[in-house]
């Protein structure tokens, strides 16, 4: 992941739990997985969106 090695991944896992805190982690942890999860929601409506538009254009096409 990025080049990191396991050591650097620990050191920079151990700068953050002494900036933010045991307490603030999980706080942080959860908006960061409720930011995935809006973005994956957002990814699928505008691929649901652009499939049906592809759709909607080969049915006007068949019928001309």
């Amino acid at each position: 992941m990025f080049g990191l090695g396991g050591s650097e991944m620990i050191v920079i896992l151990l700068v953050v739990l002494l900036l933010f805190g045991g307490k603030k982690i999980p706080e942080l942890m959860r908006g960061l997985g409720n930011g995935i999860r809006e973005f994956n929601d957002a990814k699928k409506s505008v691929k649901t969106h652009l499939e049906e538009g592809m759709k909607e254009k080969e049915t006007k096409e068949e019928t001309k």
